[in-house]
């Protein structure tokens, strides 16, 4: 998210939370605060392989409420951002039950896992991942569902059923261009999606 009018009108549609991109080759950088950042909507910082010093940086300059992790960041390097005070959100790529092994890993080190199709960049791929391998995740950490979200994603959601389900990450399925939220299509999604029992 980068348009402060963007932004207000995501928040207005009711999203719990909102990303902001601190990947520099991602077309939805965010390079300096926007004019307006969101008040109710929490605020979700997006790494990819960056330093502690970097993070906790953005974290105080965008009063981050959560870091976002989408590299190859180990445990200790989560364990260090929880013990300045961070809130630690850290992604996988799923493609197979195998993929679900490493989250043990970061067990006692996230907050939130992130699960995400695989892709050749870091970004994402805009497509869905195969989600009965989650049938092999039975770890304590709660899970947000990412990776090829879309107007058209609402039956398989209200369908989908984990113990450790807390919520969905989207993106580009619902862009009228990089960073840019459509709120015509994204406003009838979150308040459907608000009624499916997680």
């Amino acid at each position: 998210m980068r348009s402060p009018e963007n932004i207000r009108d995501v928040e207005a549609c009711g999203a719990d939370w909102m990303g902001f991109i601190f990947y520099p080759p991602s077309p939805r950088y965010v390079a300096d605060p926007p004019a307006y950042l969101p008040v109710k909507a929490r605020r979700v910082g997006v790494f990819v392989n960056a330093t502690a010093d970097e993070m906790l940086r953005r974290q105080a300059r965008f009063g981050l409420d959560y870091l976002q992790l989408h590299g190859h960041e180990s445990p200790d390097l989560c364990r260090e951002l929880r013990a300045q005070g961070a809130r630690v959100i850290k992604a996988f790529a799923l493609q197979s039950a195998a993929d679900v092994e490493p989250t043990a890993r970061y067990a006692d080190c996230a907050d939130y896992f992130l699960f995400d199709t695989p892709c050749s960049t870091f970004g994402g791929s805009g497509r869905r991942f195969d989600w009965s391998c989650l049938a092999a995740y039975n770890g304590k950490v709660p899970f947000l569902l990412s990776g090829g979200l879309g107007p058209d994603s609402l039956n398989a959601l209200t369908a989908f059923r984990h113990p450790q389900w807390a919520g969905i990450d989207l993106n580009s399925g619902f862009e009228t261009a990089p960073a840019s939220k459509d709120v015509t299509t994204l406003r009838p999604f979150i308040q459907h999606f608000k009624t499916v029992p997680l």
